[in-house]
Formats: structure tokens, C-alpha cells, sequence
């Protein structure tokens, strides 16, 4: 799951604007925009991005451990 792509997806489902996120996380909008980049981030900040966009994304995160596990076992067999 490509992490940056997910909280765009969400912000854009709720509406909400990059300057609205931006000023939600105290950041230059453009760290909103570097923010969709990214692959990975930290837990204090996609804490954050859950809070204000009211959307769980540690459970997407979990999901997709799930069914990469489920895959890897399948590959073994």
C-alpha cells in the first residue's frame, strides 16, 4: 500500500484541503504535497493524519501485513 496515495484518497473523500491538512499538522503546504509522495512515514504523523481526517489508517496498514503474510505463506506451500 503506497501510504502517501491513501491519506490523498481520504483528505479528498472528506473534503478536506491541502491547506486545511496543512494547517491541521502545522506544515507548509508543500510538506502536505511531499507528504502524497511518500511511501512510508512515521507513526506520530500518520497518527495525526488519522485524528484529523478521522479515518483509521494503522488498520489499512494492518490489513495489508495481513494479506502479504497470507501470500508469502502461500508461496511456501
Amino acid at each position: 500500500m503506497h501510504i502517501g496515495q491513501k491519506i490523498k484518497e481520504v483528505m479528498q473523500l472528506r473534503h478536506r484541503s491541502v491547506i486545511w491538512v496543512a494547517q491541521q499538522i502545522a506544515c507548509e503546504r508543500t510538506n502536505v504535497y511531499n507528504i502524497f509522495a511518500r511511501e512510508d512515514i512515521s507513526t506520530g504523523l500518520l497518527r495525526q493524519l488519522s485524528i484529523i481526517l478521522e479515518y483509521d489508517f494503522f488498520k489499512d496498514l494492518s490489513a495489508d501485513i495481513k494479506k502479504e503474510k497470507s501470500a508469502r505463506k502461500k508461496v511456501r506451500s
